[in-house]
């Protein structure tokens, strides 16, 4: 396991005796800790544009949503007549995610989905396998007879990016395709708000059963909200969702605000906290926000000055490590928020994908936790029943790396592990 910096405890993955890699993960084995994703798979074709054009065809700003096929493919064919297309790549929230995930732990994931069943070598879906993460296993994706989607992200000169998505067969998973035991020995289940878009859709089913699978399981769901729109035009149906199956949200101050109406990153993380056990809120050029609980008899009070915001002194105990709500004899609400990293890069060039990279760091983190709990299940860390490895500050530092690390580079993917070692920091950020 690769947290950045050196750190006092040992690695929670293994880091040895690598040898050759099969084709196949068995990932029934013990201590093969995996998680699983269910995934849109998609093309972002990076298209540059102004806001005049965004203007002209409607399309709101920042926002995702979707478009005709027809569009699309205009779009699309006047870009690449007009030398406007900077890229294609592999994209969709979960998918990124995943593939961040894997690239951090160097361990295996399972994506579920669908995807276009004729293969060519420099198609579309051939760009999309080559460019994701070996360790992310793509066996269990069902093969459709229809294209893949694609997501014309539309970047203006201010580096924002709007996406106009083509499903093609990205909402074709049926529930048939969701392997129960996949899901039930999984470390997490992944999920994004669009899959809950199209409630006719087949994959809005599988969604459902693989969280019914999960819940029964004791497997935690994670969700990511994805864009304000869908969450303001279904608010009532995700708090529901999240209050029946979801343990971790992940979003941005706008996804909390359409989620809450509560403009304040803080005290909307707080208002969160009553429908679900851990939130994480990206605020941009502020850093992050992670909140969760803890019982009162396990928490930990914080070694750094203590701050007073919205909530006075909000950070006391975010040298605790997270816990499911219902878990905790007396639950306290716990909270911890950092600044960019090294105050952020000093020029953007995409500001997509930060979300996502944040979210695989926490996953990294609580898979660590599970796969320590298999190994060392008679630890001094498991004497009460943990969400986290790490506390909330020590996660909110590691997301904030990560973070840092996509938007240092004109992906939303990591192309790389993070160093073991961080040159520009003194070590004792990383080993309190």
């Amino acid at each position: 396991m690769k947290f950045p910096g050196r750190r006092k405890n040992k690695h929670y993955f293994p880091v040895s005796e690598r040898g050759r890699e099969a084709l196949e993960t068995d990932f029934h084995h013990k201590g093969n800790v995996y998680i699983t994703g269910i995934i849109q798979p998609i093309v972002d074709i990076e298209i540059t544009t102004t806001n005049e054009f965004l203007n002209q065809m409607n399309f709101k700003k920042c926002e995702s949503f979707l478009v005709d096929d027809t569009i699309a493919e205009k779009i699309y064919n006047d870009a690449k007549n007009e030398n406007r297309i900077r890229g294609e790549y592999p994209g969709e929230t979960v998918a990124n995610t995943l593939h961040n995930f894997s690239m951090l732990s160097d361990t295996p994931c399972v994506a579920l989905g669908s995807i276009h069943k004729n293969i060519t070598v420099g198609d579309y879906v051939y760009k999309y396998i080559s460019k994701t993460s070996s360790r992310v296993d793509l066996t269990y994706l069902q093969p459709c007879e229809r294209l893949m989607g694609r997501a014309l992200a539309l970047v203006t000169e201010d580096g924002e990016r709007t996406f106009a998505v083509s499903k093609g067969c990205m909402n074709d998973l049926s529930a048939e395709f969701v392997p129960e035991k996949i899901v039930q020995e999984s470390a997490t289940l992944v999920l994004s708000a669009y899959l809950l878009r199209d409630e006719q859709s087949p994959i809005f089913e599988a969604t459902l059963k693989a969280c019914k699978i999960a819940k029964a399981s004791n497997v935690p769901i994670v969700l990511s909200m994805g864009t304000s729109s869908l969450v303001e035009a279904k608010r009532e149906f995700f708090m529901n969702f999240i209050t029946e199956y979801v343990n971790v949200v992940a979003m941005n101050s706008d996804e909390a605000f359409a989620l809450t109406k509560i403009d304040d990153p803080l005290l909307a993380a707080s208002s969160i906290l009553e429908i679900t056990d851990l939130c994480l809120i990206t605020v941009g050029a502020k850093g992050l926000y992670l909140a969760g609980y803890v019982d009162e008899d396990f928490a930990r009070l914080t070694k750094e000055a203590l701050h007073t915001k919205s909530i006075v002194e909000y950070n006391r105990y975010e040298y605790s490590r997270g816990m499911k709500k219902a878990d905790c004899k007396k639950p306290i609400k716990i909270y911890s928020h950092i600044n960019p990293f090294l105050g952020g890069p000093q020029a953007i060039t995409n500001t997509n994908g930060a979300g996502d990279a944040a979210l695989s760091a926490l996953l990294h983190d609580m898979s660590a936790n599970v796969y320590h709990k298999q190994v060392v299940p008679n630890s001094p860390k498991h004497q009460a029943n943990y969400l986290t490895y790490s506390s909330l500050s020590q996660i909110s530092k590691y997301a904030n790396r990560v973070s840092y690390e996509v938007l240092m580079q004109n992906s939303p993917r990591l192309t790389k592990g993070l160093p073991q070692k961080e040159d520009a920091l003194e070590e004792s950020y990383w080993e309190r």
